[in-house]
């Protein structure tokens, strides 16, 4: 599939978690906190990091080695979710590149927006404490549709409320599941392969349009030499 034309071009949309916004260092202390209550020793950073994008359950499940059927499952969730209450927005941080590619989409008149996995209570407050500039013109949590990704309706939302078809739009994210939301939608699809990706997973096979290995190969591949 080929990329909109940055003439045609009216929205691009993000995955948060590993590809807006580097979260990873508080994902880190959350976990080894929760590992320190059950006096567990500290995990590999790294190896946190690349769960991140599955969400607080794959996060319990690596701290604790506990499964959802696990009778203690969704109480040790709940605690995970209080100890990032705590940290949310202390040291997370747009990845380098974001802040300018968004500042040159403005320029052109093209609106920005987020479809994240994230529930709204913490993608919320998360972007509100960032103040990124300039400000998202959609942002599409589990708590607005039906179906998550990868289902396409964040997706559709995420168009909707931004007033563009979705082949007008291009979507990065950093795990197969956003990469099938944004091709089951129509849009151009971008793999940001700097972000959470498991050791065992190979992007390569997820169906992206084009990857990047670093943030700030976005603004090249996006807007080109416009």
């Amino acid at each position: 599939m080929k990329p909109p034309q940055p003439e045609a071009l009216r929205a691009v949309l993000f995955d948060l978690d590993g590809t807006l916004v580097d979260t990873a260092s508080e994902f880190v202390i959350v976990v080894q906190a929760l590992r320190a209550e059950h006096d567990l020793p500290p995990l590999d950073p790294a190896r946190i990091a690349a769960s991140v994008s599955n969400g607080a359950r794959a996060l319990v499940t690596l701290a604790l080695g506990t499964v959802e059927t696990d009778s203690v499952f969704e109480a040790q969730r709940l605690r995970l979710l209080a100890l990032y209450s705590e940290v949310l927005g202390s040291s997370a941080q747009p990845y380098p590149g974001i802040v300018a590619l968004l500042a040159a989409l403005a320029e052109r008149g093209i609106a920005w927006g987020v479809s994240t996995n994230k529930p709204r209570a913490f993608a919320a407050p998360l972007m509100e404490r960032l103040a990124i500039q300039p400000t998202l013109g959609s942002l599409v949590c589990p708590d607005d549709v039906r179906e998550r990704k990868p289902h396409p309706e964040a997706l559709l939302l995420n168009c909707a409320e931004l007033g563009c078809k979705p082949e007008q739009a291009i979507y990065v994210g950093d795990h197969q599941r956003d990469i099938e939301a944004g091709r089951r939608a129509g849009m151009y699809t971008v793999a940001a392969l700097y972000g959470y990706i498991e050791p065992n997973d190979d992007p390569s096979q997820w169906g992206a349009d084009a990857s990047v290995s670093c943030s700030r190969d976005l603004m090249p591949l996006i807007l080109g030499n416009h």
